[in-house]
């Protein structure tokens, strides 16, 4: 497929707010494209080169990019950050340049989605000696040939800022409208983008469906690619495949054991609420692997953890869900995350480290059990088969400290329990209720004594002033709503200047630099990535700010380095708990 075609997509996407036109425009476009280029467009489409799952980066930065640039038009480093100044996006600076460029080659052709492609994933397998220069050369030759607003793409693309606005949900159902549209009833009226349903009992059977095999492959590529070849019973064969992380099951907050228990019904399990990082561990072929939360493999950081799952799970292929929970070596007392986060990114020195910062692996969920998928089962049977594989061994693997019960009076005793052993507070588990990744939907609900906080992404912030004037401040906080970060304001509190404490300015203004796309004076914005735990008074109604809402005295209490930008707090969540606020 000619590259042309899906720029022509990603404009009419950038043009429009409206997530039913979106889900449309995407469906009309995935009608037309051959087997061959299916799953290439669903990754670019979203902006990736790779799957959810997949860990290789590009490792390209601004600076490289705006070389890239340089050689392709054969203008000034001076003229090209200019422009950059006063766009504000790298993406555009490319277009408007290639519309005056020097250079001219005979060997510029019409670039292919292909083309595009196989050049940008090179730039993920690039190491050693000369690899700058290589991985520029791949990005010129693209922009040598690309139109110019084709170059505002192919930059988008590479930076992973697409700002198209896809979010999962448009995705999914664009799948269904464009593969199973006639057999699930959709029509729709494309001047008004208006859709109507025959039966929604059927439309939701192939959204499941779809949704399903998401769940299962955390791939839309491998979704997509499927329901065009396969159909219906492709999507329902497909099988969770080992080594290939999901998302996690979330929950959602209650404020006390009675609407706890309205939610999940009654009895109910009940666990301890462990304040740790979860670990998603996958056995398959008889090699142990550790995920985070965000996706992220950790199983070189953990090898305790490696031998802890060996002599405790008596299984020859699993899924685990659980929750790593640092102790004191001294005392056995749990110990805060942000005390052996740093764990997590550790790449030297990791024996040392296990041994000053040991975990305790709290396992409380079971997604695959000797090849079979778990998740459709019962959280009852998956308990069941819990108890029946753990040979539980304190301080390195044990199951949850659980109960099932109906009595509120009982469920506050273990709520007490919990808290006075260090855990953050309790959570109740709908006991016929299935595992749904990614999702939070009322199967699982956490109570907690404090005021939940929320987990932010920084993406902008100021140069301080005085003895702080080499470090970021002021730090621009968004939430998530399908896809687009949206502000919430800025923090500046619960960060110290002294190193060695919990998070200083040196530390974060050293992770942030790197992520830096623009810098007007003061203020510099910052590439959704390095996501904080905020803890605030009130979450006000604001118009100053995207989201609509602000933060009343916010605080940053920890950095979430298990967390991905994708999995921070929504608007709707935030919006719910503005709503439960006690006025």
């Amino acid at each position: 497929m000619i590259y042309g075609k899906l720029v022509e997509v990603y404009e009419k996407l950038e043009g429009t707010t409206k997530r039913l036109e979106k889900t449309y425009i995407i469906s009309e476009f995935l009608k037309h494209v051959s087997s061959d280029d299916i799953s290439t467009i669903v990754l670019l489409i979203q902006g990736r080169l790779f799957p959810n799952w997949d860990e290789r980066e590009t490792g390209v930065a601004s600076r490289l990019v705006l070389k890239a640039i340089n050689v392709a038009t054969g203008l000034s480093s001076g003229k090209i950050e200019n422009e950059w100044k006063k766009t504000g996006d790298l993406g555009k600076v490319a277009e408007n340049l290639i519309k005056v460029k020097k250079q001219v080659t005979l060997l510029s052709h019409q670039l292919t989605v292909k083309k595009v492609f196989e050049n940008l994933r090179k730039l993920a397998e690039l190491e050693g000696a000369g690899t700058v220069e290589r991985k520029v050369g791949l990005i010129a030759e693209l922009l040598t040939s690309a139109k110019d607003v084709e170059a505002r793409f192919i930059v988008r693309t590479v930076l992973k800022e697409l700002r198209v606005g896809v979010g999962e949900g448009s995705l999914r159902d664009s799948i269904v409208w464009a593969f199973f549209g006639k057999e699930a009833g959709v029509s729709y009226d494309s001047k008004e983008i208006s859709i109507d349903v025959d039966d929604r009992e059927e439309y939701n059977k192939y959204v499941d469906a779809v949704q399903r095999a998401y769940d299962l492959t955390n791939d839309f590529s491998v979704v997509a690619s499927t329901a065009k070849s396969k159909g219906l019973s492709g999507l329902l064969g497909i099988v969770m495949v080992g080594g290939k992380p999901i998302k996690v099951m979330l929950a959602i907050k209650a404020e006390d054991m009675k609407e706890a228990f309205t939610r999940v019904g009654k009895p109910a399990g009940i666990e301890f609420k462990y304040d740790g990082f979860r670990m998603q561990i996958h056995k398959f072929d008889g090699k142990i692997r550790i995920f985070t939360r965000r996706l992220d493999e950790v199983t070189n950081q953990f090898p305790d953890v490696v031998k802890h799952v060996s002599d405790s799970v008596l299984a020859k292929e699993f899924i685990l869900d659980s929750e790593a929970v640092g102790y004191d070596v001294k005392t056995k007392n749990y110990l805060p995350f942000q005390t052996v986060s740093q764990r997590i990114r550790r790449k030297y020195d990791i024996e040392r480290m296990a041994k000053e910062f040991p975990v305790e692996v709290n396992v409380f969920d079971i997604l695959n059990y000797e090849g079979k998928s778990m998740i459709s089962s019962e959280f009852r049977e998956r308990r069941k088969v819990l108890e029946k594989i753990i040979k539980p061994h304190k301080l390195k693997l044990v199951l949850a400290e659980s109960l099932v019960t109906s009595s509120e009076k009982e469920a506050e005793k273990f709520y007490k329990e919990a808290i006075s052993a260090g855990n953050e507070g309790v959570m109740f588990k709908k006991l016929d209720a299935p595992y749904k990744p990614g999702s939070r939907v009322g199967f699982m609900v956490k109570v907690k004594g404090e005021q939940e906080p929320l987990d932010l992404v920084i993406i902008g912030a100021e140069w301080g002033e005085g003895k702080r004037a080499k470090w970021l401040s002021s730090f621009t906080l968004a939430c998530i709503d399908e896809g687009k970060y949206l502000e919430m304001g800025k923090v500046g509190t619960g960060i110290k200047e002294k190193s060695g404490e919990d998070v200083t300015f040196e530390q974060l203004t050293d992770e942030l630099k790197p992520l830096i796309t623009e810098e007007k004076g003061k203020e510099v914005q910052i590439k959704p990535k390095i996501v904080v735990e905020v803890v605030y008074e009130e979450i006000q109604k604001s118009p100053t700010y995207s989201s609509g809402f602000a933060l009343r005295f916010p605080r940053l209490s920890r950095l979430r380095p298990e967390r991905s930008a994708r999995d921070i707090t929504t608007l709707s969540m935030v919006n719910n708990f503005y709503k439960k606020q006690k006025k």
